[in-house]
């Protein structure tokens, strides 16, 4: 928590100024009881109805007074609280941004959205509560105590007993259930993980009928965490009415010890009505310091948590310093020779047991097309994740221009390369936003341009709107095909030097699939192409085509090439073109 401090530095005068006024507020709640004694002693007991009146003008005045201190104390916590929210979800996002794949697959999506979302906002509760009663709720204590002792000794010893039992009761009652609230908070992180998969998963939860099912996992984990709620909910539950008792206790003794004291003219009535609401403040704020220092201890586990997701480093470093050329060290030649090269590149992930990627070597020229091929989990989208440095190599170099990708500052590496995933991911706002993700400052011609090669001009001409149309989260309101053309012509909008299109036309049909791969070779720029399918007949055209197997290469070459000599290859074109009734 305290490493999390930081992102109050903007807010100084607010951290200072919300405790003071606490305190101011708490000040002239002290003085409360004491007017009330001049009330009843002077007041009511010579029926001077005048007296009575100006001191409930005096109390009125103190009221109004503590009840500005107040709000004005609340204003300033909560421009503290929201403004270190709003920092720290700033930085906490920033982070994120910068951590590699693997830190992702390995932390997790619904974490990660927990970490900037509820734990965020218990952390801000935390800090609210903290600049407003955590110095308040303690000076209520000690000065309720001295008042007392400034009224009469002898009756305030009563204090002394009923303090400390008092103390024992709360923070015994919060010390058992500070470790079964931080239990409540991970079950409720379950239930956010069941109820992310379920939501951005009920496509496949009704295709498979498995509603019924989902619904009696959420319904068990839900069913624990009340049980866990309850618990801990019952044993909080005990806290007002033992403290209830103690002070009620409590003030019948002081009453009673009050009235022996009036009966032998030591106190006055208002001093024993001044001690009776001394007590009862106590009761208030020990309550109040007991809820606070749960909440407290809530916002110092999510703070925790928090602060493990910024120590956790990204594993691709930025070199920082943007690299020279090939051509500007007077290499124009092998700059256009390779513009990548694999070296005996091997790729282990984050906690595999083996390598995924084993010594791939291989070389490209520029304006060359690269067909990549395998069956499933053979290592095709691996590979061209470490272009862009998705993922760093675990032994080995990757070279773009004759330059190991690792000493390209991340921006200018990413620059260089248009990237397709296989899952295509468009965002809410318009079809124009959307290809301005490629390049800010595109122009409506070039957009139309991108559109046309991505073979996407078509139907967004038919859309009402055109350029303007708009695009449902997710694009859920276009088909496979249409999302995939689009996120292509998203890539195509900048012109990259390297085009990576990872099985990003598997919605398309043949034709346009056809199409598309025909433009994109007619394009004016020089643009080396690496396409991963699933296909034979999207890659059969490359320059040169790599088949992949179980993370190794089974053979590299031509498509007639290997036809003739990988029986890797062969065995998936077969499959394929005698599936689709087409000779070879």
């Amino acid at each position: 928590m305290g490493k999390l401090m930081v992102y109050l530095k903007g807010y100084k005068k607010e951290t200072v100024l919300a405790p003071l006024f606490k305190m101011l507020e708490a000040s002239f709640e002290l003085l409360v009881p004491l007017v009330m004694v001049q009330i009843i002693d002077r007041g009511i007991a010579g029926a001077d109805g005048g007296f009575i009146f100006r001191m409930s003008l005096i109390m009125i005045t103190l009221g109004i007074i503590g009840l500005v201190c107040s709000i004005t104390a609340q204003y300033f916590a909560a421009k503290a609280a929201v403004g270190f929210s709003a920092q720290l979800k700033h930085s906490l996002f920033a982070h994120i941004q910068s951590l590699s794949f693997s830190e992702m697959d390995e932390i997790g999506a619904s974490t990660l959205i927990t970490r900037m979302t509820s734990d965020v906002n218990q952390v801000q509760s935390g800090v609210n509560l903290i600049l407003r009663l955590f110095l308040r709720s303690p000076f209520i204590v000690a000065g309720a105590m001295v008042m007392a002792f400034t009224i009469d000794v002898k009756s305030a010893m009563v204090f002394t007993v009923t303090i400390p039992l008092l103390c024992v009761v709360v923070f015994g009652i919060m010390l058992i259930s500070m470790p079964l609230y931080k239990k409540v908070q991970a079950g409720l992180d379950r239930i956010l993980k069941i109820t992310r998969e379920n939501l951005t998963g009920a496509r496949v939860v009704r295709a498979f009928n498995k509603e019924e099912t989902e619904i009696r996992g959420f319904e068990e984990g839900n069913r624990d965490l009340t049980k866990m709620q309850m618990f801990v909910g019952r044993i909080s539950a005990l806290m007002n009415p033992l403290t209830y008792i103690i002070i009620n206790g409590a003030v019948i003794v002081l009453i009673q010890t009050g009235a022996w004291q009036v009966d032998q003219g030591y106190i006055t009535q208002g001093e024993v009505v001044a001690l009776v609401n001394y007590m009862s403040q106590i009761l208030v704020e020990l309550i109040k310091l007991a809820n606070l220092i749960i909440t407290v201890t809530k916002a110092f586990a999510c703070a925790n948590r928090i602060q493990d997701i910024f120590e956790t480093k990204p594993g691709i470093g930025d070199a920082g310093q943007p690299v020279k050329r090939a051509d500007e060290k007077g290499n124009m030649e092998n700059d256009k020779a390779e513009a990548v090269s694999f070296e005996h590149v091997g790729l282990t992930y984050k906690n595999a047991g083996a390598e995924s990627l084993t010594d791939i070597s291989f070389r490209v020229r520029k304006g060359q097309t690269i067909g990549i091929i395998g069956g499933t989990g053979s290592g095709k989208s691996s590979i061209v994740h470490l272009i862009p440095r998705f993922y760093d190599a675990t032994r080995g170099s990757v070279k773009i221009n004759g330059i190991d990708v690792k000493e390209y500052p991340l921006e200018e590496l990413r620059g260089k390369i248009g990237m397709v995933m296989q899952k295509a991911v468009l965002f809410k706002g318009t079809i124009r936003e959307n290809l301005l993700w490629g390049k800010e400052d595109a122009t409506e011609e070039e957009m139309w341009r991108a559109l046309e090669i991505s073979q996407a001009k078509e139907f967004v001409e038919t859309k009402e709107g055109g350029l303007e149309a708009q695009v449902a989260q997710g694009g859920k309101n276009l088909s496979g095909g249409q999302k995939q053309r689009l996120t292509i012509a998203r890539a195509l909008i900048r012109k990259p030097e390297i085009l990576i299109l990872d099985d990003s036309a598997s919605a398309l049909d043949f034709a346009t699939d056809a199409r598309l791969r025909k433009a994109i070779r007619e394009m004016d720029e020089e643009i080396t192409v690496f396409i991963v399918s699933q296909r034979a007949s999207s890659i059969q055209y490359a320059d040169f085509i790599i088949v992949m197997d179980d993370g190794e290469v089974a053979g590299m070459g031509t498509h007639g090439e290997l036809l003739q000599s990988c029986g890797v290859y062969r065995e998936i074109y077969d499959s394929q073109f005698k599936k689709e009734g087409k000779a070879r």
